[in-house]
């Protein structure tokens, strides 16, 4: 296929490249605080090495304390991190700052007239290649599989959580390696919760597709009865006191179960999911690796197949890494489209929720519920509801080249068959594109939600030695940097603005992350007092980070399989790609995700793979119907006993 690049500077805008005809474009969309489309053109260049060091094991704890309490030291770690590097950029001194990266679609006609995403037929066939015999290999079950399961009558929700609950308790004796992936399972309300299910299905009055489904949500958002701790030692919200955010409650209207709040990063401020407050998940694919974070108990519940789809939120990565490194898929979705008042968020100008699925079919329809406009939310109300595109998307590929680049051989090479697939076999165009300042960029993302999180969390007093180094970094940046980086922030989305304008349905793809997984070092002696690496905490961050300062939607989807680092296991480590499009054009993406779900499946080679750990849910609900025993009782919730995994 054609190759067209395209380039510019200021609001001049330049081809290069032979051109081709494009797909007839949809009517142009209209948008509240669409920023102004200007090209920008600043020459690459290769970032200096980072040289951060290592803490582990005690220096870390001695370490941790010394730079909390010693300004001078927190200072010149947050210089040696390049912290300092944003003042003498002179493409942003006529730059205003742009502090919220909200683009909101204006609602059509269409818009106004209700969908019921819930429906039977709501719900897609799968795709070409997505195998449909009972458990076959590579097959993980769907909301498809559960939603068909109670409709024939195999199984109930009862059966299904009465198999579950066994596998994720930590408050028992006999914990199974599931249970760290959970903080907290309420009993009494998710056999609450089965019994209703079980009651509208005998009845034949089901409330949808989602009556009766599995589902964990991150302990960063709120649930009715459970305690927020943004798995910390500290107790953020009661349960008496806690009320569902309208994202979960949207789901929990639609008859979901929620079994669990899963763990996490502490206070979400890094991408392994290792904490020792509250234990640390090992990837479900092999136990030498994390789960990546910050969302890594939702990512290993997902691709454990213990729920078909699960909550994640995303500040700089935090949904698309756990997904990358747990082979799933997963939405960050627009900027402030989903609702999740009441909780706060702890950094709003950067975060998200959405949703992480076993499936494409799964996570269409939790993003489709979980989006529906809030009115009391001033950005959400304002949104249209999603839905699917009315009309053929052109289907275009941007690739910055040089970026692309700086990924791992082996992570670029899954990447790169991918890009020739969806070019050689299904008529995309693959366009070279160029991001200016794309590292300082990085940098001032880091800096934004840092300097976001310090605010949150005043007291650092008790949060984990390798938290407490990266809030005392955070708390020495001054407010001229912080400008200067939303300047960088608003240059970054005039640019995109300038590229979506004149490439109508453009996907913006890279490799989720750079490294195929993050592999666990030293072990369990990395587990106990965690590990400070910022080096690698940037590297994990390479691509995804200017979603989440632009505000873009971006989703991840597995693409294959890498061997893992010599010494660390022999189980194969899931690598993921992304594609970001232009704001509110959730709907673009998950069409290209089931895409690319069919090449995983079908094209490529081994297909897709279950982990070593996955649980065949569905499977032991029927064996458990079937012969009577594992059942709990409601009204002894203490009852259990120790399963394998």
């Amino acid at each position: 296929m054609a190759e067209t690049t395209a380039e510019g500077s200021g609001s001049t805008i330049t081809l290069s490249g032979p051109t081709t005809q494009a797909s007839p474009a949809p009517e142009e969309p209209q948008f509240f605080n669409y920023p102004e489309p200007q090209y920008v053109e600043v020459p690459y260049k290769t970032p200096p090495a980072n040289k951060n060091p290592i803490f582990r094991g005690l220096p870390l704890v001695i370490g941790s304390k010394i730079v909390a309490n010693v300004p001078f030291i927190a200072k010149f770690l947050r210089a040696n991190a390049g912290f300092n590097t944003l003042g003498g950029l002179k493409e942003l001194d006529d730059v205003e700052a742009r502090y919220e990266p909200v683009v909101i679609p204006v609602k059509k006609a269409e818009d106004f007239v209700a969908q019921n995403y819930t429906a039977e037929d709501a719900l897609r066939t799968p795709p070409e290649g997505l195998p449909t015999e009972k458990a076959p290999e590579g097959r993980f079950w769907s909301v498809k599989d559960y939603h068909e399961a109670y409709k024939n009558g195999k199984i109930t929700p009862t059966d299904v959580i009465n198999t579950l609950l066994p596998l994720i308790r930590r408050d028992v004796k006999d914990k199974t390696a599931h249970s760290t992936a959970f903080l907290e399972v309420q009993v009494k309300l998710v056999l609450a919760a089965a019994l209703a299910s079980t009651e509208r299905w005998k009845a034949g009055r089901p409330l949808g597709v989602l009556d009766g489904i599995p589902i964990a949500v991150k302990d960063e958002v709120d649930v009715e009865g459970y305690t927020r701790t943004y798995a910390t030692s500290k107790v953020y919200k009661e349960p008496d006191m806690a009320q569902s955010s309208w994202c979960v409650r949207q789901w929990q209207d639609a008859g979901a179960i929620i079994i669990g709040k899963t763990n996490m990063h502490e206070i979400g401020m890094d991408t392994t999911n290792n904490n020792p407050v509250t234990g640390t998940p090992l990837n479900p694919y092999s136990t030498h690796y994390y789960t990546g974070g910050s969302s890594g108990g939702s990512g290993y519940v997902v691709g454990a197949g213990l729920v078909p789809f699960a909550l994640g939120c995303d500040g700089g990565g935090s949904i698309r890494i756990p997904s990358s490194f747990c082979g799933i898929y997963g939405l960050k979705t627009s900027h402030a489209r989903v609702s999740e008042r009441p909780t706060p968020n702890l950094a709003n100008t950067n975060t998200v929720v959405g949703p992480m699925a076993a499936d494409m079919s799964s996570l269409e329809v939790a993003y489709r519920v979980m989006a529906a406009p809030d009115p009391k939310n001033r950005h959400s109300a304002l949104y249209p509801p999603p839905r699917k595109l009315s009309a053929p998307s052109p289907k275009l590929l941007g690739v910055y080249k040089n970026w692309f680049e700086r990924a791992d051989d082996n992570v670029k090479a899954l990447c790169q068959q991918a890009i020739d697939y969806f070019v050689d076999k299904l008529g995309y165009e693959r366009l070279d594109i160029h991001i200016p300042l794309i590292h300082h960029g990085q940098t001032a993302h880091a800096m934004s939600i840092m300097s976001e999180a310090v605010n949150a969390t005043p007291d650092t007093s008790f949060l984990t030695p390798a938290n407490r180094v990266l809030l005392a970094l955070a708390a020495q940046h001054p407010a001229s940097d912080y400008i200067q980086a939303n300047r960088l922030r608003n240059l970054l989305m005039s640019h995109l603005a300038a590229l979506f304008k004149q490439h109508p349905g453009l996907l913006i793809v890279t490799p989720s992350v750079p490294t195929a997984g993050w592999e666990i070092k030293a072990g369990a002696a990395d587990l106990k007092h965690g590990v400070s690496d910022g080096d690698m905490s940037i590297r994990s961050m390479e691509y995804v980070w200017l979603a989440n300062f632009s505000g873009c939607p971006c989703l991840q989807v597995p693409v294959g399989y890498a061997q893992p680092k010599k010494g660390y296991g022999t189980d194969v480590v899931p690598v993921g790609m992304m594609a970001m499009s232009e704001w509110g054009s959730e709907d673009r993406l998950i069409e290209w995700g089931f895409e690319a779900e069919s090449y995983l499946h079908s094209k490529k080679e081994g297909g897709r793979r279950r982990p070593p750990v996955w649980v065949d849910v569905l499977g032991r609900a029927e064996s458990i119907r079937g012969s009577g025993t594992g059942h709990l009782d409601s009204s002894n919730p203490a009852e259990n006993g120790k399963t394998d995994a």
